[in-house]
């Protein structure tokens, strides 16, 4: 069975995590691995058109009543009507998660894939979710490259 990572961030981004997730679809792509993610724009779109610069697979999971909105470098939508209940959706049907910069959807979608357990999640340049004691809480990967983000994400599931 393909692994599926889902890949999650900002609509509205930066330069660099546009770069960051564009690189991260490549690589992922290469490595065989169906892509899933919002299927909107900025980092979504970004990961979906290097995911699609490498003949890959990506999954656009659409918040609203229609695909209206959806990238154009989108293998597959999968409209939903859920609103932003559709991080849920994303988050329960990947293997891993990479989070890529942050907004508030990116921080839910984190959490949930944290709340859910068993899987890894990696933030990269993104969200750091400190812990009353003030330490980082423990199972959030943190990281600075695309290349490791996904060597993160996909080392423990290739065991």
């Amino acid at each position: 069975m393909a692994i599926q990572v889902a890949v999650c961030g900002p609509r509205h981004c930066t330069d660099q995590d546009r770069a960051d997730a564009h690189r991260i679809g490549q690589l992922l792509a290469e490595r065989g691995v169906t892509v899933i993610c919002g299927g909107g724009i900025g980092v979504m779109e970004a990961v979906s058109a290097g995911v699609r610069s490498r003949d890959g697979m990506v999954i656009g999971i659409r918040p609203n009543d229609s695909s209206e909105g959806a990238n154009e470098h989108l293998t597959a939508t999968v409209v939903t009507n859920l609103g932003e209940a559709r991080n849920a959706v994303i988050v329960w049907s990947a293997d891993a998660v990479i989070s890529v910069g942050g907004s508030w959807g990116t921080l839910s979608e984190v959490a949930l894939a944290m709340r859910r357990g068993g899987i890894p999640v990696v933030s990269l340049n993104g969200w750091r979710i400190i812990g009353a004691d003030g330490a980082d809480i423990s199972g959030l990967i943190h990281t600075t490259s695309a290349a490791d983000a996904v060597q993160q994400a996909l080392e423990p599931l290739e065991r």
